[in-house]
């Protein structure tokens, strides 16, 4: 993504921007960050913070993108295999059965 590392762009949904109500004006900032991540042709944007995630989410469906917004974590788990069936709603086709963890049944 360019321009990347300490020259990258908000999102617009940090610094309390996200729950503040002025919506229109959140995504007229985040056609940046959606640009940016357009430009990629990637199918997943991995997020950092709940903010983040929540606010690039929107900006996908928003500007019509609908590319996959995941947590950092979600892929850690994913990876581990510890990421349960419930918790892979917002998860891609490719993603949805990747280590998908064995339940056992406990004994009582």
């Amino acid at each position: 993504m360019y321009p990347n590392k300490s020259n990258n762009f908000c999102c617009g949904g940090g610094g309390g921007f996200l729950q503040s109500g002025y919506k229109d004006e959140r995504l007229a900032y985040g056609k940046i960050k959606d640009s940016q991540i357009q430009k990629t042709g990637a199918t997943y944007c991995i997020a950092g913070c709940h903010n983040c995630h929540a606010q690039i989410h929107e900006l996908s469906e928003h500007y019509g993108a609908h590319y996959h917004v995941v947590h950092i974590w979600t892929l850690i788990c994913l990876s581990l295999g510890i990421l349960a069936p419930n918790e892979r709603t917002y998860l891609g086709p490719e993603l949805q059965d990747v280590n998908v963890p064995e339940y056992i049944e406990p004994e009582f």
